[in-house]
């Protein structure tokens, strides 16, 4: 790993952070995705970690985050917050060597592939079960996870997991591949992909006539998780096969467990039989974490990174942040930081002073981004279709939604909704007339979905919507 920096001062935090990550990683990964490839600069307010591609990035921070993190808090004997960033120049390092090592550990970390043919020892995904902080909202989710974990999950497939992102969805879908990949016995065949993934490798795999080659690496598993399968909605010809990798697997008598931003109902452009499947199974909602949950995820992630904070300050952040589990770790990175640039002790008065703005930006857990995925996902588009000019009848449509459910349900004003849609004020203020003129007058709305044109009265479909905010 490249280091830079000046002073003999920051040429020793940088070793000690490249040897406390080594130890923590063993030499083999280490090398496979840290040497020689990436750079590491310490600057007085942050660590930025450069590494050659976006497909790098996203590995390290879905898998070795915590390591880094924590090696970076050891190594200079203070948390810093973490900027990984992506620097075209290191794609030149990369030897053929090392690109075959990191194909072969991406493999193997997918599917529980190794040498010999059994699991390895310490699966390579980056969340487990037993790490995962249990709360009323999320306890019947993972209970549910330690069933399929377990084996006793025959009436459990599928297991669908669904709520807002940040909630700790990837977290149990990478906790049950790892604890099944631990299991004494018969070696388990699984993998964990995203929506995305499958339909890319689906798409490839037609592409290169390798289509039974593509079906063989899926159907043959003893289980299949799936994050992020919302991304399937619209992709009609992914869905058909989606559908039939998941009849296969369920009629061996296999595992198949999803996760997705929203209930499968509301997945407007996911076909009919593949939501039929979905909802025959276990679906589960996982809530924003109570106050008590917060509270422990708090001194779990200080724990983590080293850092002594007193229980009142824990208190304060779990009391006035109360959205999902990545805005608790924000508000804790952003204040061990500054406590660490000005050599100071945290106290509840520094807590106060630098969380002020934070809080301020997350005050509620309900925010317009939350509202615009959940009508994205509702009506097969997504929330850059929303934003931008198009104006078909159902992206109009899931605008018009989104505008007028975000002076519903949020303190944001017709201004501020326009400059977070990128339109104009006026645009705003119609869209939400129009809507409230509709379902005064119970107007009809239409919309295409994978299997043709769709109807609904404007009170009726809002009120699936307000159902799903409430």
């Amino acid at each position: 790993m490249a280091i830079a920096g000046t002073g003999a001062r920051t040429e020793s935090g940088h070793q000690a952070i490249l040897d406390t990550l080594e130890t923590r990683l063993g030499p083999q990964r280490f090398n496979a995705w840290f040497r020689s490839t990436t750079r590491l600069d310490i600057d007085k307010d942050y660590v930025k970690l450069n590494v050659p591609n976006p497909f790098v990035a996203s590995w390290i921070e879905n898998h070795f985050l915590d390591d880094v993190e924590a090696s970076i808090a050891q190594g200079l004997g203070e948390a810093r917050p973490l900027m990984i960033c992506v620097d075209a120049s290191l794609s030149k390092q990369l030897r053929k060597r090392q690109l075959d090592q990191q194909a072969t550990r991406v493999r193997r970390t997918t599917t529980g592939e190794t040498r010999g043919g059994d699991l390895p020892a310490n699966p390579p995904l980056r969340n487990r079960l037993e790490t995962f902080v249990v709360g009323q909202s999320n306890q019947l989710a993972y209970s549910a996870a330690l069933l399929v974990a377990g084996g006793q999950s025959a009436a459990y497939n599928p297991l669908f997991i669904h709520g807002a992102s940040g909630v700790g969805k990837t977290h149990l879908l990478q906790g049950v591949c790892n604890a099944v990949g631990q299991r004494k016995g018969k070696p388990v065949r699984w993998r964990y992909v995203s929506g995305e993934q499958f339909t890319n490798e689906f798409v490839a795999a037609i592409k290169t006539k390798r289509l039974e080659a593509f079906r063989a690496s899926y159907r043959h598993l003893d289980l299949l998780a799936i994050d992020d399968i919302h991304f399937l909605a619209a992709k009609r010809a992914t869905q058909e096969e989606f559908l039939h990798t998941f009849n296969t697997i369920d009629a061996a008598g296999k595992q198949v467990i999803m996760a997705s931003d929203t209930h499968p109902r509301m997945l407007g452009q996911l076909s009919e039989h593949l939501a039929s499947r979905f909802v025959a199974g276990c679906v589960v909602k996982m809530d924003p974490p109570d106050r008590t949950t917060r509270l422990k995820i708090l001194a779990r992630k200080a724990a983590l990174v080293g850092q002594a904070i007193p229980r009142e300050v824990l208190e304060y952040i779990a009391v006035h942040i109360r959205g999902n589990v990545r805005e608790l770790e924000g508000a804790l990175v952003k204040l061990t930081a500054l406590a660490g640039l000005s050599k100071a002790s945290i106290t509840l008065d520094m807590a106060t002073d630098a969380l002020a703005e934070h809080l301020a930006q997350t005050d509620g857990a309900l925010t317009l981004g939350d509202i615009e995925a959940l009508v994205a996902a509702y009506f097969g588009v997504t929330p850059a279709d929303i934003h931008s000019s198009r104006r078909t009848h159902t992206v109009s449509l899931a605008r018009m939604i989104a505008m007028t459910l975000g002076r519903r349900h949020t303190q944001m004003s017709y201004p501020e909704i326009a400059r977070f849609m990128g339109k104009n004020h006026s645009s705003v203020v119609l869209a939400v007339q129009r809507m409230d003129r509709m379902i005064d007058q119970d107007g009809t709305c239409k919309w295409m979905t994978p299997s043709g044109p769709k109807t609904a009265s404007a009170r009726q479909l809002m009120a699936v919507f307000q159902d799903q905010l409430s």
